[in-house]
């Protein structure tokens, strides 16, 4: 009798951590094609992160339908795990993009939500059938949003060209970990024992700017949703006031654990 109590518990921890059904609105299924990564087209566009999105995630990156990439581009760096349903071409695990770009839809891919870089689409592939799978051009596949983890970077912030001192900044930013949206900004100034805030325009995509910015170092406010409620994430380091356009500043921080759940989806379902 203690034994099959045992086998009973075990049987409900086991279920207890399999995969919840997919709510039909988180688990898409589409069409992927494949675009060469040394081509500007995935790399540039909605999202403003220009050939840098290149380096992004090891070039495994991705230009999604307006959906995806959401209302005047918030959903700009989330990421997208995508598994190919091919069972003869293709290995079971899929792979995980980062999206950089839109996609804009035609009668020609009308049934297309995504397009990988190749690097990506390749990994796809079942051994020795990467030529046969970049020879369909593209393929049915399944996806679904995930959190993004950057272990070994923060969030950043790059200076655009756009840029005019002494008071007009504009500022993409990178490496946003998590599964949410950035949807304020908030810049603030400490100047002696006065604090200076303002708050930042999206421009589109991961492209903020501000008129008028307070002048000094800058720290910064992001309004995100994590669980089912508002919360703050707080930069660590400042932007220098002596900041340079075309850099990159660290901001000490990272968006790992920040989890919007309140349109139900979880990254582990299955189908």
């Amino acid at each position: 009798m203690a034994l099959f109590s045992v086998l009973f518990f075990l049987f409900l921890a086991s279920s207890s951590v399999s995969a919840a059904p997919c709510n039909p609105l988180c688990l898409h299924k589409s069409k992927a094609g494949y675009y060469p990564l040394s081509k500007t087209g995935i790399s540039s566009g909605a999202c403003g992160y220009g050939s840098l999105a290149k380096s992004f995630n090891n070039g495994y990156i991705a230009s999604g339908i307006l959906s995806l990439l959401g209302y005047e581009g918030i959903g700009c760096g989330s990421c997208i795990h995508v598994t190919c349903k091919n069972k003869t071409l293709c290995r079971g695990r899929g792979t995980t993009v980062v999206l950089t770009s839109s996609l804009t839809q035609t009668k020609n891919n009308a049934d297309t939500d995504l397009i990988l870089s190749d690097r990506a689409y390749i990994s796809m592939a079942a051994k020795g059938k990467a030529r046969e799978l970049l020879a369909l051009n593209t393929v049915d596949v399944d996806y679904i949003r995930v959190p993004c983890e950057y272990k070994s970077q923060n969030l950043s912030v790059r200076v655009d060209e756009s840029s005019k001192k002494p008071d007009h900044l504009v500022l993409t930013f990178l490496y946003q970990g998590g599964q949410t949206g950035i949807h304020i900004v908030t810049a603030y100034a400490q100047n002696n024992f006065t604090r200076i805030e303002r708050d930042m325009d999206r421009k589109y995509g991961a492209v903020w700017e501000m008129n008028k910015a307070p002048q000094g170092s800058l720290s910064f406010r992001l309004f995100v949703y994590n669980g089912y409620d508002r919360s703050f994430v707080y930069s660590n380091k400042d932007l220098p006031a002596d900041w340079k356009v075309g850099e990159i500043y660290d901001l000490g921080v990272q968006m790992n654990d920040q989890m919007d759940k309140r349109d139900g989806c979880t990254s582990n379902c299955t189908d």
